[in-house]
């Protein structure tokens, strides 16, 4: 099958084109054959070099998978062959996503939203799972919450952004001008321009922030919150100063790191079908320009999330 090798660390021009063997699904697993694939901004920081959680190349990236099924191991019932499924297979470890095949386990899957396209689809996984794990699971949001979430425009932020609303929360999120109308069309109540003004100084009496960006946000986000408020990083989910700080304002700190979950995939496929949950796919490319997705992820001007296509 073909497959983007990534033979050392570097730019962009180290995801190259090759053939490789068809993966072999062990007990519980189920084979895929990939319609599209989701790119995500973790996997050009791993390509990179910075976060060598694969260890060394060579290795093939990519977790988030729409396709069909291939092949089902005998003792697994989850899925028929020929089901559309949809899913985050093995994260953080190895997926081999960035290829015309994946072998996972079934309950890494879920079946596909009939409404959705395979690379809509694709769209969803890491990035949906982010927003519901820290929203849902941790954050526990719920009717006539206000909600702040940073990077509203990306990949995990406009998927957040509707499943707050879903939930029955005020929404605010930051992202620039050019993106306003998009995020107010998905349903934010508030959108402000991070360019401009200055979202610590412009916004209070939030009880959940979800901080996607780094730097020095999270610590800006703690004078947005009411007292016991909780902040969410996805970033800064180990630094155990940052938590100390916030605990010590008398808020609350969770750090997440996504889990593959196919009871969190049910439940995005169902607000999907809801007409609550819609991907934005920015632009599909085919697979062998895997590296030119990175190069637009990594350009920081992507709206939603970027597809490859096998």
């Amino acid at each position: 099958m073909r497959a983007i090798v990534q033979q050392a660390f570097g730019g962009p021009e180290v995801l190259t084109l090759a053939e490789v063997e068809r993966p072999t699904p062990l007990p519980t697993e189920i084979l895929v054959r990939v319609k599209a694939i989701g790119v995500n901004p973790v996997e050009a920081i791993i390509r990179g070099g910075a976060f060598p959680m694969l260890g060394e190349p060579p290795f093939v990236l990519g977790w988030d998978v729409s396709g069909v099924v291939e092949h089902v191991v005998p003792g697994t019932s989850r899925f028929q062959e020929g089901d559309e499924v949809f899913g985050m297979p093995l994260f953080p470890r190895a997926a081999g996503a960035y290829a015309e095949f994946v072998a996972a386990p079934s309950r890494h899957f879920a079946h596909k939203p009939a409404s959705l396209s395979h690379a809509q689809a694709a769209a969803v996984p890491l990035a949906g799972l982010t927003a519901w794990q820290s929203l849902v699971e941790v954050g526990q949001v719920g009717p006539g919450q206000r909600v702040l979430i940073h990077a509203g425009g990306g990949g995990v932020g406009h998927l957040a952004i509707q499943i707050a609303k879903a939930r029955g929360a005020h929404v605010i999120t930051t992202a620039s001008a050019a993106k306003h109308a998009f995020l107010r069309g998905l349903g934010a109540d508030e959108v402000i321009d991070y360019r401009t003004t200055d979202f610590a100084e412009a916004v209070g009496d939030v009880d959940t922030v979800l901080e996607l960006i780094g730097g020095d946000y999270a610590d800006r986000s703690l004078r947005t919150l009411r007292p016991g408020g909780l902040l969410v990083t996805a970033v800064a989910r180990a630094d155990a100063e940052l938590a100390a700080r916030t605990r010590a304002a008398g808020f609350r700190f969770a750090g997440v790191s996504v889990e593959p979950d196919h009871g969190g995939l049910e439940a995005l496929a169902d607000l999907v079908e809801k007409g609550q949950l819609r991907p934005h796919v920015d632009r599909t490319l085919p697979l062998e320009e895997a590296a030119a997705a990175h190069e637009l992820i990594e350009a920081g001007h992507v709206t939603g999330k970027l597809i490859l296509e096998p």
